[in-house]
């Protein structure tokens, strides 16, 4: 019997840094590739980003206020 071989995982990450409307900013946010959309690439990233910190702000009982832009960390 043979063994069956698991199918490639895309691991890879890509990162981005926010700035929100406050000024606060965080940096090298990840956000999977495999998660972000080619065609509506800003749209994607967003929100991904959006719903990590609703995920963050329901565990710390701090809201983060809505977000500004969005770049490629360096």
């Amino acid at each position: 019997m043979a063994r069956q071989k698991k199918q490639p995982v895309d691991n890879a990450f890509a990162l981005f840094d926010v700035i929100y409307q406050d000024g606060a900013r965080t940096s090298n946010r990840k956000v999977p590739t495999a998660d972000i959309d080619q065609f509506d690439r800003e749209n994607s990233i967003r929100t991904f980003i959006e719903a990590q910190d609703r995920k963050i702000a329901e565990m710390s009982g701090n809201p983060r206020g809505p977000i500004k832009s969005i770049t490629p960390s360096a």
